[in-house]
């Protein structure tokens, strides 16, 4: 059972899988929102386990379990359902009223509708934010603050053109922002961002987008290897976050096939 996406664990379970799986306790979930500009999920209660995935401002995250001297809650992301544990104190109650979504790589929060105004902090790609009001250019967001109404504008072009927008960006295994992201994290913002629903993992991206599809590769087809995969530019360039640049880079497809320490395993066409 990949429980990556079933929220079991050894002592309890979601009440919706009862009868599917043999467990004590069955539990109703209580729906939260990420009220943090950016939130890490983890797969264990450990302060030593490695980064998951990441949870955006605005993403809901259901909770059926919290650990309250570690201040960590068990549930599952409403977005791609990825089940760990996020911090407690990260979430608040669900989101209501008018909400849009942040299409811009970094939306720049101002106290006032000005630009020279004082700056309190940025959403990234992808966050939900609750719009109440604009004034001069400005969304007014829940709380008082400012962002420009361009921040939340219809994403104009492909997905391909939505990571175009990350080159340079950090590498980091787990990560779904600009401040860092990995290679399946790059696809699935992408795609996201221009109404596509995608899974988390390369593996379940693999699985589950797309068709399989041959050369001439196009723009827009994925690449895959075991636990890779990176986005085609065009016939010829690879889009993708990885290690050896530790950021995402544009490079011949060639090059990396080359220096690749597997085969391709597979390529889709969305």
């Amino acid at each position: 059972m990949d429980t990556r996406r079933i929220a079991v664990r050894h002592d309890l379970a979601a009440e919706h899988l009862r009868g599917q799986v043999d467990v004590e306790k069955f539990v109703e979930g209580r729906p939260m929102t990420v009220g943090a500009s950016m939130t890490n999920l983890v797969r264990n209660a450990d302060p030593d386990t490695n980064l998951a995935t990441q949870l955006l401002y605005g993403e809901g995250f259901t909770v059926y379990d919290e650990i309250a001297d570690m201040g960590l809650a068990w549930g599952q992301s409403e977005r791609d359902g990825y089940v760990g544990y996020v911090p407690s104190a990260g979430l608040v109650e669900p989101l209501e009223g008018r909400i849009e979504t942040v299409t811009a790589l970094s939306a720049l929060v101002f106290s006032e509708p000005d630009f020279k105004s004082q700056l309190l902090g940025s959403y990234s790609l992808g966050c939900r934010v609750v719009v109440e009001g604009e004034e001069n250019g400005y969304a007014q967001l829940a709380g008082g603050y400012y962002t420009p109404m361009q921040n939340l504008a219809p994403v104009v072009g492909d997905f391909v053109s939505v990571a175009e927008k990350f080159v340079g960006s950090p590498y980091l295994w787990g990560g779904r922002s600009y401040f860092g992201l990995d290679c399946s994290g790059l696809v699935q913002l992408a795609l996201q961002a221009v109404g596509v629903d995608a899974p988390r993992d390369a593996d379940m991206q693999a699985a589950e987008l797309g068709s399989v599809c041959a050369a001439p590769l196009r723009r827009g087809d994925l690449v895959f290897w075991d636990g890779h995969v990176g986005i085609m530019q065009d016939g010829e360039n690879l889009l993708h976050a990885n290690v050896h640049h530790m950021a995402v880079v544009s490079e011949p497809l060639a090059k990396v096939a080359a220096r690749a320490e597997g085969e391709i395993t597979g390529t889709r066409r969305l």
